[in-house]
């Protein structure tokens, strides 16, 4: 679990998270939703150690980040997995390269070991034949279920996901929001999703926190999100007239 508590950062005068309190759950898809210039990039890197706060704390299973020695920030990175929105891949490595890079990074595995644990992750997002690949040449979605692999294979207790559908097909991006809610079920990783997509809201919405301005502003789940009176999430949420017909007709079957 990650516990977040009055969790405040600022770029000179500019207050940008204001106090924010909320939990992270094992096992669980937790997405951080908000409109551009909430604070959800910024709330994500101070998560992952990439920006120091002002205020606040940030626990990993009780372990407070900032009280954690040089040697103890370095073990606990080697925890977390990290899927990027472009998905980040390097262009002059091989697909099976990429993978095994936070193994070369981080273990000191035999060539063997590591090779053997590249092909068990590559089985896993269903590219058993990609190894030798390059970047290039591997569609959207494919570099995705890359990203993914390289995230999980040093076996994460945390795995951190921005904007992973950022750029993909509707179907596609149901791929990917699919085989990383089964990942994190499979083995029982804190999973959080920075992401603006709201069907991956629906879809795989098992915690959510909304931001706005800083703030939280709501948090619950794809369940209860349909009923929040909330205005200010309504707002966000059925903003286009798909949504809102979607709410119409959840509404008219409640009543």
């Amino acid at each position: 679990m990650i516990e977040v508590k009055d969790l405040h950062k600022s770029f000179g005068d500019a207050h940008i998270l204001k106090g924010i309190t909320t939990s992270f759950a094992k096992g669980k898809t937790n997405l951080i939703i908000g409109q551009s210039g909430s604070g959800k990039t910024v709330f994500l890197k101070c998560l992952l150690g990439l920006f120091e706060y002002e205020k606040g704390s940030i626990s990993y299973d009780g372990k407070i980040f900032s009280k954690l020695s040089p040697d103890e920030k370095r073990a606990l990175r080697a925890e977390i997995g990290m899927v990027f929105q472009g998905s980040a891949l390097f262009d002059s490595m091989t697909i099976a390269e990429n993978v095994m890079f936070p193994l070369r990074m981080f273990t000191k595995q035999s060539k063997s070991e590591m090779e053997d644990r590249v092909n068990v992750v590559l089985n896993r997002v269903n590219l058993p034949d990609a190894h030798k690949k390059m970047p290039s040449e591997a569609s959207g979605g494919m570099q995705k279920r890359v990203a993914i692999a390289r995230a999980i294979v040093n076996r994460p207790k945390y795995l951190f996901c921005d904007e992973p559908n950022s750029g993909l097909d509707p179907k596609t991006a149901i791929v990917i929001d699919n085989l990383i809610q089964e990942i994190t079920d499979e083995f029982d990783i804190t999973t959080v999703i920075n992401s603006h997509d709201m069907n991956s809201v629906m879809e795989i919405g098992e915690k959510i926190v909304f931001l706005k301005d800083g703030l939280k502003a709501w948090e619950g789940s794809n369940e209860t999100i349909f009923r929040t009176d909330n205005e200010v999430v309504t707002d966000f949420v059925y903003s286009s007239n798909l949504f809102k017909k979607v709410r119409k007709m959840y509404l008219e079957e409640r009543n």
